[in-house]
């Protein structure tokens, strides 16, 4: 899961961005709202952790013009504003969640993961595709009651080509999400990944779409 972390504490943000990393995201860090709409628009982003007070501007006004323009990617607020008044603005903003500061980061990974879940649609811990059972949250995947020995990228893989069933994944969208951002994935390594999963899953329940990208088949 790729986060995008718009926080201007320099002490919060880098430690948040390493424990975030630890727990297996990768997270982009910005401190400035002017940065954030081109970063928005240039990169595939799973969720958005935002904080309020920014130098350059309010997080209020940088939801509300994402929200304008139809952007759905979903938004969790981190804020120390503890009024009420500030949390019901941001979720009538247009906000998916509010989390307050301080914070611990399993309640805030289980938040994440809970977000994501509803913006793809998804609202159980696990996901049916016939007799394929994806658990994101716990990272297993089970092939007819059967665990599958899935690596780690083969599973990001699974994940995000599940996100969307029945919709083609553009490769370089695949490629993003499934690296580090100091790892790129090139295009020779994702057909080796993808040739690998559908060794284990079935090779029928991937498409490729010629130029574009991938598409769970359900």
């Amino acid at each position: 899961m790729h986060l995008l972390l718009i926080e201007d504490d320099l002490d919060l943000g880098r430690s948040l961005q390493a424990a975030l990393r630890q727990q297996g995201f990768s997270c982009e860090w910005l401190r400035r709202a002017q940065d954030a709409p081109r970063q928005l628009a240039n990169t595939p982003v799973d969720c958005v952790l935002l904080d309020l007070g920014l130098p350059d501007g309010s997080g209020f006004e940088l939801l509300a013009r994402w929200r304008r323009e139809d952007q759905a990617t979903p938004v969790i607020i981190i804020t120390a504003r503890t009024a009420l008044e500030d949390r019901l603005a941001g979720l009538d903003g247009g906000a998916d969640d509010v989390v307050l500061k301080p914070f611990d980061i399993p309640e805030l990974v289980s938040r994440l993961h809970a977000v994501v879940r509803r913006s793809a649609r998804q609202s159980h811990e696990t996901w049916q595709f016939g007799d394929l059972t994806i658990a994101p949250r716990a990272r297993t995947a089970h092939l007819a009651g059967q665990p599958l020995p899935l690596t780690a990228r083969e599973f990001q893989l699974l994940t995000e080509l599940a996100r969307e069933p029945g919709a083609v994944v553009a490769k370089s969208r695949i490629a993003q999400r499934l690296s580090p951002l100091d790892e790129p994935v090139d295009a020779a390594t994702l057909e080796m990944h993808v040739s690998n999963l559908r060794k284990k899953i079935g090779a029928e329940r991937i498409r490729t779409v010629r130029g574009i990208g991938y598409q769970l088949l359900t």
